[in-house]
């Protein structure tokens, strides 16, 4: 037996335990497309933390989570005849196909912004009325920001050099602070969205994912936070008398075991 033909063996074995936990277990039987949503973006994000973490041991187990997801809704498509798996695959088969002419077709697409660019242009060929449309209404805010401005920049909406962005932030930094200034709540709020949405944008002018780049700095503080609380304890200190200057002691530690 070939690699192929063992994985899609392994698969078809994955769609008759699908089809077996739905018909004999409990909780499967009554999952909804609704009640698996909120487990589906809990596993994403696992699977994101592995990444982070170069761990490809729990990559491969979190991938496998989020398969079963994707089989899971399908099966529960197709007991209301609605799709199958096989209209699952096939859909994005083509679809595949489709947006690719650089690969299966005739079209010259030689760097990665041409496929980009042409990638917009065949969805709105499909029926899309605007660029903007393919970003999801429920991404949070950091990343759909970072996912608008890519797609506009796909139309040529977009900054030449990055030194052009990176005044922009500027701008938009002391704007803020002249908000803060006056004290207008609403005012404040506006400009910091504008800076973090201008930071964002920098971020993909230097080749930085800024969700992933702020999930490094979170896990980078929650480990050096936990040996600051851990190295106080040791010593028989609370934080909540030890004086900013003390905690800062065990906080310049922290940077030598966590970069």
């Amino acid at each position: 037996m070939t690699k192929r033909e063992s994985q899609l063996q392994a698969f078809g074995e994955l769609l008759d335990i699908m089809d077996e936990l739905r018909e004999k277990c409990p909780w499967d039987k009554k999952q909804t497309m609704h009640s698996l949503r909120h487990l589906t973006i809990e596993e994403t994000y696992e699977l994101g933390d592995a990444i982070l973490d170069n761990d490809l041991s729990e990559i491969r187990k979190e991938l496998g989570d989020l398969l079963l997801h994707i089989v899971f809704y399908a099966k529960i498509g197709s007991e209301t005849g609605s799709f199958d798996m096989l209209d699952v695959i096939e859909g994005i088969n083509k679809k595949l196909i489709s947006r690719h002419p650089h690969v299966f077709g005739d079209v010259v697409a030689d760097t990665e912004e041409q496929v980009a660019k042409n990638w917009e242009q065949l969805k709105l060929k499909e029926g899309k009325k605007s660029i903007l449309e393919g970003v999801p209404r429920s991404l949070p805010a950091l990343v759909k920001a970072s996912r608008i401005q890519d797609k506009a920049a796909s139309a040529g909406f977009d900054w030449d050099r990055s030194e052009q962005v990176f005044e922009k932030v500027q701008e938009e930094i002391e704007e803020l602070h002249q908000e803060v200034k006056l004290e207008d709540q609403t005012r404040i709020e506006s400009e910091f969205g504008d800076v973090l949405f201008s930071l964002i944008n920098y971020a993909r002018f230097i080749d930085v994912d800024p969700e992933s780049a702020l999930e490094r700095t979170n896990k980078k503080f929650i480990k050096r936070f936990q040996y600051l609380e851990t190295e106080a304890k040791k010593n028989g200190e609370s934080l909540k008398d030890m004086t900013l200057a003390q905690m800062d002691v065990y906080w310049n530690q922290s940077k030598d075991h966590f970069k």
